[in-house]
């Protein structure tokens, strides 16, 4: 079955072309594929005071079609997400800083060892794809330093690595993190955008470019990562290629739609290595190279299609909760099924 663009209002012929490169990524859906080829991905972060976010984008990864969504989050935020969903797994890893009374000092423990906590999650990574670091995570400056470990382990073996709300200040006070890491893509909002190009002392650069030639500037600056810079038109770039998601979204920009966003983009990022892996005949038509940039076409297509879907259904009352309900039906007018001989 072939996608119903039809549906889609305003699709650009560029964008369509761009879709047709993107569906290369998907999956068909055989007999032969086992649990776990097509996408382990684990979302960090969940801290006490913020639960929902990672559970948006593990269940934006799960409901696009990875096989396994995990989130590893802190004990308390544990007991809440596992509350929200049983198709996720989630794994009390995390740890926030000690409560400070007044005069106390506490002792170093493994709970408060940044090194001992990091290894724990650094265990998992042999058994990921995609890691997505930053959703709920707070500034909490303890979960700062795992997160940090984990990134350059992660970083060490090759795994793609989706960075966002406050991961992105890891990136701020140390681009070194990710710089020149090609499978690195960073999601800042335009606050976000801002404090990067700040820290990475480019203000001058950008000052008065287009929107286009800001994204790439910071996509140079950090080495050729890829930079999504979320807005009217989602401007995606590794600093030498540029593409623009121009599909119309919703109109309510409610918290946790970016949330959506990092998920979907994980999922297309594990099919990614589905796809160079060759678990199914693909014909080779992609190179490696490009497969970064429309796995994020992928993703952000996406969420604009699950954001104009609950937008026409739910108008102002539009929450995060109702793209999660969109991804099957998004995921079906963008690209359709696939069938097992590729030849649709």
């Amino acid at each position: 079955m072939i996608s119903d663009t039809s549906t889609v209002p305003d699709m650009s012929a560029a964008t369509k072309e761009i879709l047709t490169k993107v569906r290369q990524l998907v999956p068909p859906m055989l007999d032969k594929f086992h649990k776990g080829q097509l996408g382990r991905v684990a979302v960090i972060g969940g801290s006490e005071d913020y639960t929902g976010a990672p559970y948006f984008s593990a269940m934006a990864s799960a409901r696009l079609g990875c096989d396994m969504s995990h989130v590893v989050c802190t004990p308390n935020a544990a007991a809440v997400i596992k509350t929200y969903s049983p198709n996720l797994m989630v794994h009390p890893l995390m740890r926030s800083s000690p409560s400070t009374l007044a005069g106390s000092i506490t002792s170093p423990s493994a709970d408060t060892d940044p090194a001992r906590i990091a290894e724990s999650i650094i265990a998992m990574l042999p058994r990921l794809h995609v890691l997505v670091i930053g959703p709920g995570l707070g500034r909490d400056p303890l979960m700062h330093d795992v997160c940090a470990r984990v990134i350059r382990a992660a970083r060490d073996r090759g795994t793609p690595l989706v960075l966002d709300a406050d991961a992105l200040a890891l990136v701020q006070r140390d681009p070194g993190l990710v710089r020149g890491y090609p499978a690195a893509v960073l999601t800042p909002n335009v606050v976000e955008f801002g404090r990067l190009t700040g820290a990475l002392g480019i203000d001058d650069e950008v000052a008065g470019a287009g929107e286009g030639a800001k994204v790439e500037a910071l996509a140079r600056a950090l080495g050729g990562v890829t930079i999504v810079q979320k807005g009217g038109t989602d401007l995606i770039s590794d600093g030498k290629t540029t593409l623009a998601v121009d599909l119309v979204g919703g109109r309510k920009r409610s918290g946790g739609q970016g949330d959506t966003l990092t998920g979907s983009i994980a999922t297309f990022l594990g099919w990614r290595k589905a796809y160079l892996d060759g678990i199914w005949e693909t014909g080779g038509r992609l190179s490696e190279r490009e497969t970064v940039g429309l796995a994020v076409f992928g993703g952000s297509a996406i969420t604009r299609e699950c954001s104009r879907l609950a937008f026409a259904k739910k108008g102002r009352s539009l929450q995060a909760s109702d793209l999660t309900d969109e991804v099957h039906t998004a995921f079906m007018n963008l690209f359709g099924e696939v069938d097992e001989e590729r030849g649709d």
